[in-house]
């Protein structure tokens, strides 16, 4: 599959949105996450018969999409850390078990509960074609965490598509989403631990000089529209909630304490009440 095989895998995108049990919550949402996830993977040209080993795979979005690309003939194996019932308002395992059910199930093997640094979690070299890193590297718990995460996988597969969202917002309605990631990026670095997706945010160059450390030479680095995805009002949501959360604001110190909750009150006076646009994306493939 290459760019020009985007409208096929854009034309089925309802069929592979249907079949996630979020739709039944959100049908709109979770058509605009699956175009989204078609638009990535028709750019990162995985062919059909391909094998993909998906890091941090959730509640499967990327990995319904990674399935129909693959094919028949291809192979999904999709990783989380997180047991499988994690998630609201559906678990990870209830998502998992209704794409088991449908026409994709056959091409995907879920592994829920997994850490690919443990040393029991072993594949041989060369055992797939790509690994996919999709909008989940923000939950690693530290830069160093996620380094020894790719330095891991990378015997295992010749080929890096990564994706996360651009801390530079660009335009002035992406500041909310900005403010409302770093305000947890900061509670989460000084220790106040909660359930979000944001634990260590990191910037595009960030990510670009990690990658040699971790043995992979990045070939492509492209920016990624976003218009139509409603994360930005997720973590302002998140945000907010963290900041009038005694125990998330009792395990900082004053001076940090403070400075949240200035924040907060920035946020609350910049951010819609929904409607935020969502930071952009970029889009790294390595090998």
């Amino acid at each position: 599959m290459n760019h020009s095989d985007l409208p096929a895998l854009s034309g089925l995108v309802p069929s592979i949105a249907a079949g996630m049990a979020a739709s039944e919550h959100g049908p709109d949402v979770q058509l605009a996450q699956t175009r989204h996830r078609a638009s990535l993977v028709a750019g990162w040209g995985i062919a059909p018969g391909s094998r993909v080993l998906e890091l941090g795979c959730g509640q499967g979005d990327m990995t319904a999409v990674l399935a129909e690309a693959v094919g028949p003939g291809g192979r999904v194996v999709a990783v989380d850390v997180a047991d499988p019932s994690y998630g609201a308002p559906v678990t990870l395992g209830e998502s998992a078990a209704r794409l088991a059910a449908g026409r994709l199930g056959p091409r995907i093997e879920f592994r829920f509960g997994t850490d690919v640094l443990d040393p029991s979690a072993v594949f041989p070299d060369g055992a797939f074609d790509h690994v996919v890193l999709a909008h989940c590297a923000w939950y690693f718990a530290s830069l160093g965490q996620l380094r020894d995460t790719l330095a891991r996988v990378r015997p295992w597969a010749r080929r890096l598509c990564f994706t996360e969202w651009d801390l530079t917002p660009g335009t002035g309605d992406r500041l909310a989403h900005l403010l409302a990631v770093l305000v947890q990026g900061q509670a989460e670095a000084a220790g106040s631990h909660g359930e979000g997706n944001v634990r260590t945010p990191f910037s595009r160059e960030t990510l670009l000089r990690l990658l040699p450390e971790a043995g992979w030479t990045a070939d492509a680095c492209t920016p990624v529209d976003t218009a139509e995805l409603q994360d930005g009002d997720w973590e302002v949501a998140s945000c907010l909630e963290l900041t009038a959360s005694p125990a998330r604001l009792a395990a900082l110190d004053e001076p940090l304490r403070q400075l949240v909750l200035s924040q907060a009150d920035v946020l609350r006076a910049v951010a819609a009440p929904r409607g935020n646009r969502a930071l952009a994306a970029y889009s790294v493939t390595a090998r």
